[in-house]
């Protein structure tokens, strides 16, 4: 097993490098598509190994090289603005493919469209909840099941359709991880109420938009973007062509018994890096020497912490755990070096949340998303640090935090010269809140801290190993930090009455 958890951590944190590399380089300056290149040949070198199913590695790579290449066929650049939604055209297409090469699995999807409509006072509720902001920060495209959440809704609807479990599964895996469309729920109630419609009038559009997403889910996604105002590129013909390059790997992945779930969820989190991680947003943000200094200083513990462990890994999980957890503690670290920590940080943002929704009644559905991200890490950075130093007590010892069995290696903060100078960035005498505050710009932006190329490197393996098993979404608590620390909504959860 020791040659399959190096494979892991060499293809995840490889991912992870091309993308760090290339911000170091470019940051500040202007992005081309050709920008992402790094990244690319990165995901070309995923092999399958053991007992691993070459078509979920290939739905992988393939989708990554696809979407390289047609943008790369459409446009330059990808404007900041339309960089969000470049992993949102996968899954709509997948799912058509699906729909149309199974007919048992299209009349289920039919039946769910027709259960949305039948679910009318839960839409409604659910929808009024959203534009009050009831269920405080919330994930609306989360991967898990929170309160709140499209996943959450699309699992009660799910709950009451009298369909296969499997289909269920895979409809469910469509609006988590596989992002089918970048609509999340709630945004056109909102929109609709606000412009004066009645609360019924308003359930009414929510309803007909979430059942577009199934019934003509390219459609949806064109038309989104349309309203949008995405002009980067033709997002039809991204479309066409991805299918088109793209369905003989979907049949090849039916074909090797992979589950629909996983079909639809692989090819959309692979690729998103490729003008989105690596974008000019990305190069904006990461002209500030503390924001780029924290990226680095997060995955150079990653990658040791990672590393070090490599002889005592009991389960491939294990490697997945140690990922997450070991960025979780050098972020959470970091807050502390300048007095800060997850409940003060989470309890700032949950209350500034009901501030935004009072000011911003229509908000972008998906505002709060990545502050949320944010503080669950840090949330689970926290336990993992404020244990360390428990048993530290008083003794001077080195900090070695501890993710499960396994050490944590701090030591590359304590070590990056732009971190350990705080001075050199504000004015010296004062130098008490820098590491704060490029903390708070990867509070709207944390993709490199939690990270996104190594979590969907590393599920592809493990899905790669467990192909008939619906990945997604999270089948277990998240954690939440607003609701562990501030708001009580963990009775609205869905996470133990997945489908």
């Amino acid at each position: 097993m020791k040659e399959l958890y190096e494979k892991m951590i060499n293809e995840a944190m490889t991912a992870q490098r091309a993308d760090v590399d290339t911000l170091k380089v470019k940051r500040g300056q202007k992005f081309v598509i050709e920008d992402t290149k790094p990244y690319v040949d990165a995901v070309k070198t995923m092999t399958a190994i053991g007992n691993q199913s070459q078509a979920v590695i290939d739905l992988h790579k393939n989708s990554v090289v696809s979407h390289y290449e047609i943008l790369k066929g459409l446009t330059t650049t990808v404007r900041p603005e339309d960089d969000p939604f470049v992993e949102h055209y996968q899954t709509p297409v997948v799912l058509e493919i699906l729909k149309e090469q199974d007919e048992a699995f299209a009349k289920s999807v039919d039946a769910f469209v027709q259960a949305i409509a039948d679910s009318e006072s839960l839409i409604s509720l659910e929808a009024v909840r959203h534009y009050g902001g009831f269920y405080g920060p919330t994930c609306v495209v989360d991967f898990a099941l929170i309160p709140g959440s499209t996943s959450n809704v699309v699992n009660r609807v799910l709950l009451k359709t009298d369909i296969p479990v499997e289909h269920k599964r895979a409809i469910l895996a469509a609006k988590s991880w596989g992002m089918n469309t970048s609509y999340g729920f709630g945004e056109h109630f909102s929109h609709a109420l606000e412009a004066g419609a009645t609360n019924a009038e308003a359930t009414a559009k929510e309803i007909a938009t979430m059942q577009k997403l199934y019934l003509e889910p390219v459609n949806a996604q064109a038309e989104l973007m349309d309203d949008a105002g995405m002009t980067s590129f033709d997002q039809r013909k991204y479309m066409s062509e991805y299918r088109r390059r793209m369905e003989a790997t979907i049949k090849a992945a039916m074909d090797d018994g992979v589950h629909y779930g996983n079909i639809l969820t692989v090819p959309a989190y692979s690729v998103g890096d490729v003008s989105h991680h690596i974008a000019q947003s990305t190069f904006n943000m990461c002209k500030d020497d503390v924001v780029m200094a924290t990226i680095e200083a997060v995955t150079d513990v990653m990658e040791s912490s990672l590393r070090k462990s490599l002889d005592s890994y009991k389960s491939y999980w294990d490697i997945l755990s140690v990922a997450t957890g070991s960025s979780a503690a050098a972020t959470e670290y970091l807050l502390q070096l300048d007095g800060f920590n997850a409940p003060m940080v989470v309890d700032l943002l949950t209350r500034r949340f009901h501030n935004y929704v009072q000011l911003y009644p229509s908000r972008g559905a998906a505002a709060e998303l990545h502050n949320c991200d944010f503080m669950d890490m840090i949330y689970r950075g926290w336990k993992i640090l404020d244990k360390a130093q428990r048993m530290r007590n008083g003794s001077g010892e080195e900090l070695v935090p501890m993710v499960g069995k396994y050490p944590v290696d701090l030591s590359p903060i304590g070590k990056n010269e732009v971190l350990m100078n705080p001075q050199r960035y504000v004015y010296a005498a004062c130098a008490i809140t820098v590491r704060f505050a490029a903390l708070m710009s990867l509070a709207d932006y944390p993709c490199l801290l939690t990270s996104e190329p190594v979590t969907a490197t590393m599920m592809t393996n493990i899905i790669a190993l467990e192909k008939e098993t619906a990945a997604a979404p999270v089948r277990a608590c998240k954690n939440c930090a607003s609701a562990c620390l501030v708001d009580m909504r963990h009775q609205y959860c869905q996470w133990k009455e997945a489908v």
